[in-house]
């Protein structure tokens, strides 16, 4: 069994947006429009939170790129009514399945990082966008929630690839599409029980923290601190 998870280095994290461009590409997430964004109702898998640390004058912002968590014990699966939303104990990895959605929000009012999205209105792809759009995932229809997998279909298919081949799945085999359009490196994603793999060294660096750990929900997003030494 796996524990998949992601480490990412706000030293090296520009906020540059590609990873939440690379994730709409991948994830066939609707594009806004003023209307959506003036409304407040734009679909976003990741987004980006300012956090401030330090006491004002010497207040100092960092952008995190905040997803699904895909917390260890997450809150959002205990008041599903439906089973809608679940754990995959083999991989750790939090899912949702859409057809089982009855739009109740539930699991988007007890997420503690509010990352869920609802889709309020029909899929509407623009004809620009429609030849792009990724057949591997399916496109979610008006009444469901939505969020961050990361990006479970290539898991699959990388699981798939290597069933056929008789082997095990490779390390750098999986890679999430934030993390392999980040410019900067700032992402890092892998097997959190391996602890020789990178994420599961970085996860143990001094910088390193949670967000809500106090919560107990245990995700598996963790981020280094600016300007601090290993």
């Amino acid at each position: 069994m796996a524990r998949w998870g992601m480490v990412i280095d706000l030293n090296r994290c520009t906020a540059c947006q590609g990873c939440i461009t690379a994730c709409h590409q991948e994830n066939n997430v609707p594009p806004s429009n003023p209307m959506l964004a003036g409304q407040d109702r734009s679909i976003r898998w990741i987004d980006m939170m300012p956090m401030y640390e330090g006491e004002y004058p010497h207040t100092v912002m960092s952008l995190l790129p905040m997803m699904c968590q895909h917390c260890e014990h997450p809150p959002c699966i205990k008041v599903c009514p439906v089973g809608a939303t679940f754990f995959s104990e083999e991989e750790g990895i939090v899912g949702q399945v859409y057809s089982r959605c009855i739009g109740c929000r539930y699991c988007t009012n007890a997420c503690p990082y509010t990352v869920r999205q609802f889709n309020w209105f029909e899929p509407d792809v623009p004809d620009t966008y429609r030849e792009s759009t990724n057949p591997d995932v399916s496109v979610r229809y008006k009444g469901v929630v939505e969020k961050c997998t990361f990006c479970n279909h290539r898991l699959m298919q990388a699981r798939d690839t290597a069933r056929a081949e008789g082997r095990n799945l490779l390390p750098g085999e999986f890679v999430p599409a934030c993390v392999e359009a980040c410019p900067t490196k700032a992402m890092v994603f892998g097997d959190l029980e391996d602890p020789e793999s990178e994420v599961a060294k970085q996860a143990r660096s001094k910088r390193a923290f949670r967000l809500m750990e106090d919560l107990g929900t245990e995700p598996k997003v963790y981020y280094l601190r600016e300007g601090r030494g290993q």
